[in-house]
């Protein structure tokens, strides 16, 4: 078995035992100690089997996802359940709710939960937590405001250049800070969350522009558009026909190669299927944004930019995570840290760049805070966007406890809180009454996750 090793990493040392190679990053039975992490190409968590390392039929394919189920892995399925339901409900209740108004609104109002919980997720798979995301996010957005407004009138693309790697730049600090000092995730990420914080207040306290803590995205500027305006409803169509091609070729060639070599991956007609799947979903949403939902006499319709700006982020977290080294090291380490480190990794430097990786994401997240308001203010609640940021990692299906969870999670996750929050809103409740219902509904998924978690452990012994 060929092993991965940086070239500065020092002599490998003796190993034992071995993680799957089709799951390196599967949790470890109590008794494995050191670990290979091999260079075979890693399978999302819901594709992989039980008990069968090649699915050749439609049947074993069946019989395997049968096993994961009974052994509690059942993915994203209780959420997309809950997800349904929670349409249902609303849909009784209001009629508004299906609305394609209240549908792009929710999509609008998920995509920041989506990338919040996608920069989390670099934390949570190992086994760590970042507090600190959301303000971090919004500290880009604020750099970027007053780079591009009066009186420094930078370029849109480089002021968001500068943006992502002022945040790249806090995550890297903020994660030697937790690998070099071992110094706990909790208390660092808790003092950026009240230090940055700060730094807003005196980055607004230097630019007299900003009335009240608060700098205005004119409405010209293409920032401002990623939320406020919509693509034409025919380039819709075409962005869709491309995507669904890209994604078909990919997840096609991916599984093909998989069979060749041996390892786990479902037969030809569940892989038509998840194509066919996808298709339908990306019909119905780009369907749905074109219907017109301007009022009397402006008409608004076609799907906003900033739907195309989050799969796109999406893809390529996903593929970072599934097809390079660094995701198979990430999620080596959360599963195990000591048997990744026994098996030649750069733990500290793999959670160094985890950590700097999530702050990039949130970047992206506070930048579409801005657009989504057209300003940033020093007034923004960055605690409650942190905690729903979690919320849609976990609720997604992230494990707390590392090695378990993917990107796209954070994307059914994210939009089940969003469709939570509208639903209620249109009924007419409280604020209070709404962030219990998501405290409820995150404590659900978080007992859902230590069952799974203890379920396996047993299974193990």
């Amino acid at each position: 078995m060929t092993v991965i090793k940086d070239k500065d990493e020092g002599p490998e040392e003796p190993s034992g035992a071995t993680l799957n190679q089709d799951l390196p990053y599967a949790n470890p039975s109590p008794e494995v100690s050191t670990a290979e992490v091999s260079t075979a190409e890693v399978s999302p968590p819901e594709v992989l089997t039980t008990s069968f390392e090649v699915v050749g039929s439609l049947r074993e394919y069946t019989r395997a996802l049968g096993g994961r189920l009974k052994a509690g892995e059942s993915g994203m399925l209780p959420v997309i359940a809950a997800l349904i339901l929670i349409a249902v409900v609303f849909q009784v209740e209001t009629s508004k709710y299906l609305s394609a108004i209240n549908i792009v609104n929710i999509l609008a109002y998920a995509s920041i939960y989506v990338l919040l919980g996608m920069a989390e997720t670099f934390a949570l798979l190992l086994s760590e937590i970042d507090l600190s995301i959301a303000e971090v996010g919004f500290v880009g957005a604020m750099v970027m405001t007053e780079l591009m407004t009066y009186p420094n009138n930078w370029p849109w693309w480089l002021a968001v250049i500068v943006a992502m790697l002022v945040c790249a730049a806090i995550g890297a600090l903020q994660g030697t800070l937790i690998t070099r000092l071992r110094i706990p995730s909790f208390v660092v990420t808790l003092g950026g969350y009240l230090g940055w914080y700060g730094f807003l207040i005196f980055v607004t306290d230097l630019d007299k522009s900003a009335l009240g803590g608060v700098l205005q995205i004119p409405s010209s500027n293409p920032i401002w558009g990623i939320v406020n305006k919509q693509m034409s409803p025919t380039a819709g169509w075409i962005v869709l026909v491309a995507a669904v091609a890209v994604f078909g070729v990919y997840i096609w060639a991916r599984d093909a190669r998989r069979r060749a070599q041996k390892l786990s991956a479902p037969p030809r007609s569940i892989t038509v299927l998840i194509i066919v799947a996808v298709t339908a979903l990306g019909v119905l949403v780009v369907w749905i944004c074109n219907v017109n939902r301007g009022i009397v006499g402006v008409p608004q319709r076609g799907v906003p930019y900033f739907v195309p700006v989050v799969v796109v982020i999406v893809a390529a977290w996903t593929i970072v995570f599934g097809r390079t080294r660094f995701g198979r090291y990430v999620y080596a380490i959360g599963a195990n840290p000591e048997a990744a480190r026994r098996a030649g990794i750069n733990v500290a430097r793999i959670r160094t760049a985890a950590f700097a990786m999530g702050s990039l994401t949130a970047a992206f997240a506070g930048i579409l805070y801005a657009s989504r308001q057209g300003s940033m203010s020093i007034t923004v609640t960055a605690g409650s966007f942190t905690l729903l940021g979690v919320a849609a990692a976990v609720i997604g299906g992230t494990s707390l406890f590392g090695g378990r969870g993917k990107p796209s999670y954070a994307v059914i996750g994210g939009i089940t809180v969003a469709s939570l929050y509208f639903g209620l809103y249109l009924l007419g409740v409280s604020a209070d009454g709404t962030y219990m219902a998501i405290a409820v509904m995150l404590v659900a998924a978080a007992a859902v996750d230590t069952l799974v978690r203890r379920r396996r452990l047993t299974s193990a012994v």
